[in-house]
């Protein structure tokens, strides 16, 4: 009896660990009962000491019968997965699926007597050897192909390579084609219908190309995906000669080129034709754009992708592009995630032509230029910032202020501590008493020094950077 073990109420709200390689390569393939009988003998494991942990137990508590449970356990043996220890009384053992997929398995070579004999005689060029046979046994067993369509494929690489085509190279494409769910003869006989019906077709890319054999496997993968995306025979004729042209000619060059042109939604010659056009002119954008920022870029195609051809879409010009750039970089915005952000701010404010990008900045200028007078009135002579120009905006815009009440508030911050901020509180008062005219305004302080000789403006309400700019989002501004 053990030492020490779970308690019976412990093993049942305990979880059973399922290995994922089981679950994809074993699962699918097994009989209903031979996965039950695995997977609650997984379960059992866990109390391996258990009175309950029997063969009589076991048909009890699954509804099979122990000769069903047994077969079962053959199966899995057969597998790879458990090995019987005993038939008198049945003792089993589970064993690590890793060990499985990694050792060599034994196989039954008797069987495959037949496919053996139909391998050799396809590949004549060379001897099979055993452990050729084994990769081919694999394949069958644990990766579950038929033997006929393995047998298929085998003779359709010998006419791809020759008679003596190495066994790496059917091994390859046989799990590549599991991989697509291609696993019968009737399945790989559909696949090979497909590759001749477009053997015409890549025979004569494969001349153009000057590729001086037949398509090998994965050039026929490459030609049926591209038809199946949509390019007709046009468009591939037109790239094969643009690619050869470069002395590119491959179907992996031609591949990585339609790759771009699909993610494009770029089905047709003229299509294809603008957008490298528009690709050539964004190329040189794109330089001038990066040198602007202060960057450097080896390729420039993402910096086109992601950005260039968005903002040329959006109606930005090269210019424009040249000049917010450069004027980002004065401004220490030095990223292509920083200058889209100052264009797409732009492009709310409907700024999209130099024309309108230079009213802005004269119009900023005008403000920067009046708030200036605004400081120096006030007796401070440091440069204008942004928060100068959101109270502006607020003043201005929000509150509506006239340039004459602006200017006589600041007769009155005059000589104060912070003018600025007694400024705002000021201005802050008129529009809390709906104040809009000069004279209504000169009355309202003249009636508050009366009251107060201290004047409520010096502990007047003063707006926070956060009250400024839940004021500020009713208007269209830019900050950069």
């Amino acid at each position: 009896m053990a030492f020490c073990k779970f308690s019976i109420d412990m093993i049942a709200n305990n979880t059973t660990a399922v290995d994922n390689i089981f679950i994809n390569n074993y699962l699918p393939f097994a009989d209903a009962n031979s996965v039950k009988v695995y997977l609650y003998g997984l379960y059992k494991c866990q109390d391996a000491s258990a009175k309950d942990n029997t063969l009589e137990n076991f048909s009890n508590e699954l509804k099979l019968s122990q000769e069903e449970i047994e077969k079962a356990f053959y199966y899995w043996q057969e597998q790879g997965l458990v090995q019987i220890l005993n038939v008198i009384p049945f003792e089993v053992r589970y064993l690590p699926i890793s060990d499985v997929i990694t050792n060599t398995k034994k196989y039954n070579t008797k069987k495959y007597q037949s496919f053996n004999a139909q391998a050799q005689e396809i590949i004549c060029g060379r001897m099979i050897t055993p452990n050729e046979y084994r990769e081919y046994y694999d394949i069958i067993e644990r990766l579950h192909m038929e033997e006929e369509a393995l047998l298929m494929i085998i003779k359709y690489c010998v006419s791809v390579k020759g008679e003596n085509v190495g066994y790496a190279y059917i091994t390859t494409i046989a799990k590549d084609w599991i991989n697509q769910k291609i696993t019968t003869a009737k399945q790989v006989e559909e696949r090979l219908t497909e590759f001749e019906t477009l053997q015409t077709g890549m025979e004569y890319i494969s001349k153009l190309l000057k590729i001086n054999r037949l398509p090998n496997i994965e050039e026929r993968t490459l030609y049926q995906k591209w038809i199946e995306q949509g390019f007709d025979d046009e468009v591939l004729t037109y790239l094969a000669k643009k690619v050869k042209s470069k002395n590119k000619a491959s179907f992996i060059v031609m591949d990585k080129y339609l790759e771009q042109y699909y993610s494009q939604k770029l089905f047709t010659v003229a299509e294809i034709d603008l957008y490298e056009e528009e690709k050539t002119n964004a190329q040189a954008i794109a330089k001038v754009v990066t040198k602007n920022l202060g960057l450097y870029y080896e390729n420039l195609d993402p910096v086109v992708d992601n950005y260039i051809f968005n903002w040329l879409r959006i109606g930005f010009s090269e210019k424009m592009l040249e000049k917010i750039a450069n004027y980002a970089f004065k401004t220490n915005v030095r990223t292509l995630e920083g200058l889209d952000k100052i264009l797409k701010r732009f492009q709310k404010l409907g700024i999209l032509t130099e024309e309108s990008l230079n009213e802005y900045f004269d119009g900023v200028l005008k403000i920067d230029k009046k708030l200036k007078d605004i400081l120096e009135s006030i007796g401070l002579s440091r440069n204008v910032n942004q928060f100068d120009r959101d109270k502006y905006k607020v003043w201005k815009d929000v509150w509506q202020f006239s340039n004459e009440i602006i200017e006589y508030a600041c007769t009155l911050a005059v000589g104060k501590d912070q003018p600025m901020q007694y400024l705002s509180s000021i201005l802050a008062s008129f529009h809390d008493k709906k104040i809009n005219t000069l004279e209504d305004a000169k009355n309202s302080f003249e009636i508050c020094s009366t009251k107060d000789k201290k004047s409520n403006f010096s502990t007047g309400r003063s707006y926070t950077r956060e009250e400024m700019n839940a004021l500020f989002q009713s208007i269209d501004e830019i900050e950069v």
